[in-house]
């Protein structure tokens, strides 16, 4: 369970004084590192955080979130990393799902702060329609008044209910040296039958939050899968952009960084400019990416060949057009790597040529991949068609938790005879969701989904959701989310809605804003007379 720090311990003893974290103008080597790390966790102890307790690290890119969750990890408790831009129902369904015993918030103005006697200002209800909707029995601590929900007269629902006894905070204090509060709350970690080292969130089928329990087993799977596949050793530099509070990073860049006590450069701000002076100044070889980064740096006026070895340059979360392919390795010289990633599965193929960026490549070693018909049976192989992707492998998390348990799942998932997506069979096959064929070529093409979750920038996102949030406006009638993508910019979600009354597209936007993750917010609205 202590698996992230002797992994740290081992780093420290190996490489001493060489570098660790670079952050802007700083830096870590391994011996402070684990010498702040030690701190912490004492700090942690002395509050009550003790084995087997569940912490929220509500933090972005920074060191602190590195430090921290090394400090739990000695303390053999759970991270829980959760996006700081996270809306407030969203945090409401969290914190349902995972009884934190702490949460660390960074202060965000009237934003963002946890009451410390675990009462707040009313949570919007679920934008989901009334009959999906589940309140936790025992509702968890929730933001507090001015927490970027919506007014109370801005929506109409049942109201929710007051905070119970056993989440009041017993202990809110600021972190020594730093701006970070941790709120420590009387909650016992729950038993699902294993001891996960981490709770990843990602969204399940309907949008809603879905924690991924990681355990040592599957970690230690799935790091040495992402270092075999792209040939990382101690002397990798790993610009980590994308964020670790999400799989992606946390999966491909913390953790192999971790291990081979490597060089990892954080960086918070997502801007094209800062990021291609950063790869060229510090010969960056590894970057996990989005599509829509790189055609950001494609475009940057600066742009130039990097000279560098053997760059590993990594495309997910939505498909590489040729184009932004063609056009990166043109201005860098560089070959971008498709890769295909999940929060259940972890590494699941990579296209390691650059030949063929519109696929996501082959399995890596240790994953099987098969694609099957929509009821489970084999594909027929007179010609490559489109199917359900299933996934077995030894990185597969062997529980998910969320407000939403099998019972609950879609009528139409059940009559299937087959599990939820999301879930894994009996003989170890996970349904992925996703929707693909195998090429010509034997690689992967992701074709689509079979629910309505797309992916913007990477992260998940549940149309149903975003037209539920819609809905919820008392000026709109009826709505309808879809996602455009283009070449340059990527994925983004556009709405068509109806109105009840006459309002503006700032109106709604912001109406969407103080619901939903910044990505989930539409970026354009179309009004129409019928959906």
């Amino acid at each position: 369970m202590t698996l992230l720090y002797d992994w740290l311990r081992k780093a420290a003893k190996a490489q001493g004084n060489n570098k660790a974290v670079v952050y802007r103008d700083n830096y870590l080597s391994w011996r402070g590192l684990l010498h702040r790390v030690d701190r912490r966790a004492q700090e942690f102890q002395s509050m009550g955080i003790k084995k087997g307790a569940w912490v929220g690290l509500m933090l972005g890119n920074v060191p602190d979130f590195v430090i921290l969750a090394l400090a739990l990890s000695r303390l053999d408790a759970a991270i829980v990393p959760i996006d700081p831009t996270t809306g407030g129902r969203e945090l409401e369904l969290i914190l349902a799902a995972a009884p934190l015993r702490a949460l660390v918030t960074r202060p965000r103005g009237s934003e963002g702060s946890i009451s410390a006697n675990g009462t707040s200002a009313p949570v919007p209800p679920s934008t989901l329609p009334r009959s999906r909707v589940v309140r936790p029995s025992a509702p968890p601590p929730t933001l507090a008044a001015g927490s970027g929900s919506a007014p109370a007269a801005s929506y109409s629902a049942a109201p929710h209910p007051p905070a119970a006894s056993g989440d009041a905070a017993e202990v809110r204090r600021r972190l020594q040296g730093t701006l970070l509060t941790c709120s420590v709350y009387k909650r016992s970690p729950p038993d699902h039958g294993v001891d996960p080292i981490a709770v990843l969130f990602t969204a399940d089928s309907l949008g809603d939050p879905k924690g991924v329990l990681r355990t040592d087993k599957n970690t230690i799977a799935a790091v040495d899968h992402a270092i075999s596949a792209l040939g990382m050793t101690d002397a990798t530099r790993n610009l980590v952009a994308v964020p670790l509070f999400h799989a992606y990073g946390w999966d491909l860049g913390f953790l192999p960084t971790l291990k081979l006590g490597s060089t990892m450069f954080l960086e918070e701000e997502i801007s094209a400019r800062r990021i291609g002076k950063l790869i060229r100044e510090h010969e960056v070889d590894v970057l996990p990416g989005t599509p829509s980064m790189y055609a950001e740096l494609a475009r940057l006026p600066t742009a130039k060949k990097i000279e560098v070895k053997s760059p590993r340059y990594l495309a997910a979360g939505s498909r590489l057009d040729q184009s932004v392919a063609d056009e990166f390795f043109d201005k860098y010289g560089v070959r971008l790597f498709s890769c295909y990633h999940s929060t259940e599965a972890a590494t699941i193929t990579l296209e390691d040529t650059g030949k063929y960026p519109t696929t996501v490549g082959k399995p890596i070693e240790g994953v099987e991949l098969k694609i099957t018909a929509p009821d489970g049976s084999p594909l027929k192989a007179t010609k490559p068609s489109d199917g359900l992707i299933w996934v077995k492998s030894k990185t597969l998390s062997p529980k998910s938790i969320g407000p939403f348990d099998d019972e609950r799942a879609p009528a139409s998932a059940r009559a299937s005879g087959m599990v939820a997506i999301g879930a894994i069979d009996k003989t170890g096959w996970l349904r992925t969701g996703d929707l693909g064929r195998i090429d010509k070529t034997g690689r992967l093409q992701l074709t689509g989904r079979e629910d309505d979750v797309v992916k913007v920038d990477g992260k998940r996102v549940a149309l149903g959701e975003v037209e539920g949030c819609l809905e919820a406006f008392p000026k709109i009638k009826a709505a309808q989310a879809t996602v455009i993508t283009d070449p340059m910019a990527g994925a983004m979600v556009v709405a068509r809605v109806v109105m009840k009354q006459k309002c503006g597209a700032e109106e709604i936007i912001d109406h969407c804003a103080r619901n939903l993750a910044p990505y989930k917010v539409p970026r354009r609205i179309e009004f129409c007379e019928v959906i």
